[in-house]
């Protein structure tokens, strides 16, 4: 396995969601995927449905990472352009996937339904495109280069993500243990980075919250190497104890 670290961008495409009438949910489920994939989710950018927003922010993500993936803009409305601003990035045209459109026609049919221009736009992809299965719904998702174009429904995603699984390339997953402490963060600020720098394989997330009338934070300490992340761990705790502070392995 790797010891590189292999990074993914997400660009979020929609009005829908810059507006607050969507809560996006691909955030949190594309994240966790990625980590089993031994990918780290580097950067989120959520630009609205104009063509000029979703070409900049997919050239700069795809240009900075191994993989890009988008989720929304890939259906059968007027509004749907992501499939030709992902072209237009690219410099190649659009045409519609035999393969794409075979799949729409045996799903509409299973349902009795017929298949439409606008349901036809669903086949559309970047000339070079190979497809993403998609059982939810027919329509496909799209594989170009490092991209990966997904819809923006999350459980349909999820079906895209789940035939991804295990084909892409990544490094060691990211491993993690919690400790949590009955102590404002601001408190253990120092120690946090002195054992941080100590461990130079891991980072330490700080976590605040208030329960039960108490303030507290959950520490996250992070790590590709599951003996540093040890060593972090005991350094950790060895440290907050020395404070006199109340703790918990495994978190509050």
């Amino acid at each position: 396995m790797s010891d590189r670290i292999y990074t993914a961008g997400l660009v979020i495409i929609g009005d829908e969601i810059l507006s607050g009438r969507t809560h996006d949910k691909n955030i949190a489920q594309i994240a966790t995927w990625l980590q089993v994939q031994g990918i780290r989710l580097a950067e989120v950018r959520v630009v609205p449905d104009v063509i000029a927003r979703i070409v900049e922010a997919v050239n700069a993500l795809r240009e900075a990472n191994d993989y890009l993936f988008t989720t929304g803009g890939i259906g059968p409305t007027h509004d749907d352009i992501t499939v030709d601003a992902v072209a237009e990035a690219l410099g190649v045209p659009v045409i519609v996937h035999p393969e794409a459109k075979a799949m729409l026609e045996r799903y509409y049919k299973s349902i009795d339904k017929e298949l439409t221009e606008a349901r036809l736009r669903m086949a559309r992809v970047p000339e070079g495109a190979e497809l993403i299965p998609n059982r939810m719904s027919g329509a496909p998702g799209i594989k170009i280069g490092n991209m990966h174009l997904m819809a923006g429904v999350p459980h349909i995603t999820a079906g895209m993500l789940d035939a991804l699984t295990g084909t892409l390339e990544g490094g060691a997953p990211l491993l993690s243990e919690t400790i949590g402490c009955w102590t404002p963060e601001s408190e253990v600020s120092e120690i946090l980075r002195e054992v941080e720098k100590a461990h130079e394989n891991c980072q330490i997330g700080s976590y605040p919250f208030f329960r039960e009338g108490r303030v507290g934070a959950n520490f996250v300490i992070r790590s590709t190497d599951r003996d540093a992340l040890n060593s972090c761990v005991d350094t950790l705790c060895e440290a907050l104890g020395e404070e006199g502070l109340d703790f918990t392995p495994g978190g509050i």
